[in-house]
């Protein structure tokens, strides 16, 4: 389950079965930001269950050589046999030693997504990877007027 990777002392979550831990490093603040095959574990408060974001769902993440920006969207509606997806505001994460997890994040981020295109409505269409499902499944980012 841990890769060869150890998960950080306290992290509250819970590995499904084939996932492994590619990185894991603190979070200036506190909490860690775990790397795995499926996804990223954000640092949670003392209230919040620890909960993954599946490459998927990574709209964007961004290095400015001390922080981890990342934009996280939600499903939110369906439009046929896509699913219709809004971005989250953007979480920073200050990384004080980094190592290699800004570049682990870029990879998997790049390769979830297959194809992308604007629609006649200006509306981001994506195809993207989800880790751990066969098949594609193909993602509508609305625009916001």
């Amino acid at each position: 389950m841990g890769g060869g990777v150890p998960l950080p002392e306290g992290f509250g979550g819970t590995l499904d079965g084939d996932e492994r831990v590619l990185a894991s490093v603190p979070v200036a603040g506190g909490g860690h930001l775990v790397v795995t095959t499926l996804g990223l574990w954000p640092p949670t408060g003392p209230d919040e269950d620890a909960r993954r974001v599946g490459w998927h769902l990574v709209s964007k993440a961004t290095w400015d050589g001390r922080a981890l920006t990342v934009i996280e969207a939600d499903e939110v509606g369906s439009d046929g046999d896509a699913v219709v997806i809004a971005d989250r505001p953007p979480q920073r994460f200050p990384l004080p030693e980094p190592e290699q997890v800004p570049e682990l994040v870029h990879a998997r981020v790049t390769r979830s997504v297959l194809h992308s295109q604007r629609d006649a409505e200006g509306n981001l269409v994506v195809h993207r990877r989800v880790p751990g499902r066969d098949g594609v499944q193909m993602q509508i980012r609305r625009t916001t007027s």
